[in-house]
This record gives structure tokens, sequence and C-alpha cells, in this order.
């Protein structure tokens, strides 16, 4: 599928309807504040494409699940980052389908409800990105075992910059340099009666 397999498929849809979800609840929040329509009609547009973009996520997911090689505490986490996603979607998909139908004629109370509800499924947004964060920063989900066994073998052999190098081997060539042993006359020469070729240490007397 253009080079992607499910994995990072997944990983490619599951950032933007996070941040729409979020950006949506702020922006009804904002709209509740200052009681200003029009951010409250951004919120609404928002959240209907951030809906939509979850579940494109959540399918991805679900698929990605089966095609990641993985043991007991992988299969533990995926499982409650799975049901955190599918609750995640079902509230905004309430929340998208209510507004749908009830956006122009909600009163107070009712829109005091439905914000109510959109925190606490900004509650959940997080709560599943913290378990997804979980599955590929400490136990590296999604990852090639190949590519995993890879990478391992070169931290162990470690990662030399060639700065350090050249700092490694200065004070080698320094040490070296001190050791080396200047020009000494043979006994009974003359001092300074004769001259040395070009880039001869200086002499010892």
């Amino acid at each position: 599928m253009l080079g992607y397999d499910w994995p990072r498929l997944h990983a490619a849809l599951n950032d933007l309807p996070t941040a729409l979800l979020v950006t949506a609840v702020l922006f009804d929040l904002l709209a509740a504040v200052t009681r200003r329509v029009i951010f409250r009609q951004v919120g609404f547009w928002i959240l209907l494409v951030g809906a939509l973009g979850g579940a494109a996520a959540v399918i991805s997911g679900l698929q990605a699940e089966e095609h990641i090689a993985h043991g007991e505490a992988v299969h533990q986490l995926m499982g409650t980052h799975e049901d955190l996603a599918l609750i995640t979607l079902g509230v905004f998909a309430v929340l998208a389908l209510w507004r749908i139908f009830r956006e122009k004629r909600m009163a107070s109370a009712e829109r005091a409800v439905v914000l109510a509800l959109s925190v606490v499924g900004l509650g959940f947004v997080v709560a599943t990105g913290v378990y997804g964060g979980k599955l590929v920063f400490e136990h590296a989900a999604g990852i090639p075992s190949p590519v995993l066994e890879s990478e391992l073998h070169e931290r162990t052999e470690g990662h030399h910059h060639h700065g350090d190098e050249a700092d490694t081997a200065a004070p080698q060539d320094s040490a070296a340099k001190a050791e080396t042993p200047g020009h000494v006359d043979p006994p009974g020469t003359p001092p300074h009666t004769h001259t040395h070729p070009p880039g001869t240490p200086p002499h010892q007397d």
C-alpha cells in the first residue's frame, strides 16, 4: 500500500485526528468562555473531520495489531490501547452525530452536557496517546525484529563521531612526539660547528 504496511499506516494516521479532536474541544471551550458563535462553528467542523480521521486510525490500528510481532507485555498494553481508542472513537462519534442533528437547536443546558462529554473524550484521547507511546518507545512495538536486532548490535559496538576520534588521536600523537628522542651529537663533537638538514629535531648536548 504505497510502501506502507499496516503499522506504518497506523502511525501516519493517528496523529492528525488526535490533534483535530483536541483542537475541536479547545474551540468549544473558547466558545463557552467568550460566547462567540464563530468559535463553536469552527469546533463543530473540526470535530467532524477529527471523528472521521479517528475512525481511520482505529481501523488501521486493528489491522496493525495482526501484523506486529509481540510478547505478553506488549499484548496487554495493546489491548488497553485498543480499548481506549474504541472508547475515544465512540465518544466523539456520538458527539459528532449529536451535533449534526442538534447543533442549531441546542439550549444552553444541552450544550453544557455536550461540552462536558467533549472534555471527557479529551481525557480518553490523552490516555490513548500515552499507551500508544508506551508501545513504541518502551517496547519497540511495530519495529521488525531484524531491524531491532541490528540496531542493538550497533549500539553494543558503540558509535563514534569524527570529532571524538580526532580528540582521541591528538593526545596519543602528542605523547608519541614527547617520547621521540632529540638529536645527540657524538662525543667530542665541537659545539655548534655543524648544521642540520631542515626538519632535524633539536639536538641534545
